[in-house]
């Protein structure tokens, strides 16, 4: 990735109302890591903050929920208080990434899980690896852009 040290450990978060998923990678896969459930903003964060220092996260992607017109609305406003507010607890590295369009990809990767309740449990973790996996992604294909113009 650019800017950052081979195989450091990241943090992928989708985060909600209800829920937090929480992906990780050490490379160039993103996999599902847990779940956190909603208690209050600041139990929250701390929790969060927590698992990037167990995890020895280096950097944290923080999925952004953009409008379809690619403008930040009220959600994404929450949500980048959110990571800004995890940036000042944790030492590392906190950035954005688009994440339209994560919670269908997530969906449809979990579809062969064997029931419902398991389905709908496991899509916010699941969000989070499709999240994380976009930036990995971008990450991997921003020489090859750089070097095309």
């Amino acid at each position: 990735m650019a800017g950052l040290p081979p195989r450091t450990r990241m943090l992928g978060l989708d985060v909600g109302e209800r829920r937090i998923g929480v992906a990780v990678s050490e490379g160039r896969i993103a996999v599902p890591l847990m779940i956190v459930e909603h208690r209050s903003r600041a139990e929250d964060l701390e929790r969060v903050a927590t698992i990037a220092r167990e995890q020895e996260a280096g950097l944290v992607v923080v999925g952004l929920p953009l409008l379809m017109s690619g403008d930040e609305g009220e959600q994404a406003r929450r949500t980048r208080r959110f990571g800004d507010a995890l940036a000042r607890r944790v030492a590392v590295p906190v950035t954005y990434q688009d994440e339209r369009f994560t919670t269908v990809q997530a969906t449809e990767a979990v579809t062969a899980m064997p029931t419902r309740k398991r389905r709908r449990m496991r899509v916010d973790d699941h969000a989070a690896a499709v999240i994380l996996q976009a930036y990995i992604d971008e990450q991997a294909m921003r020489p090859v852009r750089e070097r095309a113009t």
